[in-house]
């Protein structure tokens, strides 16, 4: 057989809900900086306070932060400044 026909794949569930997150972060900030708002002030206010209306429906932006948990962009968004400011050491 070949070594291909021997390994297993993996299939990680949690792996693709960090980059669904990611992705949906990335998307929402686009949407939020093309309205001119504050990305930053508006990630915020809605984490604080779950409230969407900090989000703009431009885009879909809206929509789409309500397919993740506000725990989620903060995990995501903590790791990426974590790991952005630990390589510039």
């Amino acid at each position: 057989m070949s070594d291909q026909m021997n390994n297993t794949m993996r299939f990680s569930l949690e792996q693709d809900k960090k980059d669904q997150a990611r992705e949906i972060i990335t998307q929402v900030y686009q949407a939020l900086e093309e309205k001119g708002y504050n990305p930053a002030n508006q990630f915020i206010g809605y984490i604080l306070s779950g409230d969407p209306s900090y989000i703009t429906s431009h885009g879909g932006a809206r929509s789409q932060i309500r397919k993740i948990e506000r725990d989620e962009i903060l995990e995501e968004l903590l790791n990426s400044y974590i790991k952005h400011h630990m390589n510039q050491k």
